[in-house]
């Protein structure tokens, strides 16, 4: 699912549409296995005495639990987006309420990006946009960064203000 075509401009094109790399959800995996060797080891050792009152609190507490660090970072993912198009990038955050952040390509005056060891094997990265602004917009995870990067570049240098005069 992109980015609606309600949001784009006339003769605007998606370039790439992305959420952040999976592995923002590699420790929810890990904690939601956990979880289910734990409330399945509860109940099997809980004595007769408690049942079922503490079958219905184990249950309780690792719903509750699940929602907390399970669910919601799945949302999170799964609602934050970054989007190139022919004209901006586009970045859209949260879950209940929306974020939206738009930066014109023409504004963009460099492209960088950073992966450490982890980043590199996982095959994502940073991108740094830098603009007139103070801060440069820093777009975490992002996977095939080398590949955004060079699309990013490409669109940047491709754009009327850096066409080469012949």
């Amino acid at each position: 699912m992109g980015l609606p075509r309600r949001y784009l401009g006339q003769d605007e094109v998606v370039v790439r549409h992305m959420h952040s790399h999976v592995k923002e959800l590699f420790l929810s995996g890990i904690i939601a296995i956990l979880l289910i060797a734990a409330v399945v080891t509860a109940i099997l050792v809980m004595p007769n005495s408690a049942d079922p009152w503490g079958t219905y609190a184990v249950i309780a507490a690792s719903v509750i639990i699940a929602i907390w660090r399970v669910v919601v970072p799945w949302l999170r993912w799964l609602t934050d987006t970054y989007t190139i198009t022919s004209r901006r990038i586009i970045t859209r955050t949260g879950i209940l309420s929306k974020n939206g952040h738009d930066i014109p390509l023409a504004r963009i005056s460099n492209v960088a990006y950073e992966h450490d060891l982890i980043d590199r094997i996982f095959g994502c990265g940073t991108l740094i946009l830098e603009t007139s602004a103070d801060n440069p917009l820093r777009l975490q995870d992002i996977p095939k960064v080398e590949e955004v990067h060079v699309e990013l570049t490409e669109l940047l240098f491709s754009s009327e203000g850096f066409r080469r005069q012949d």
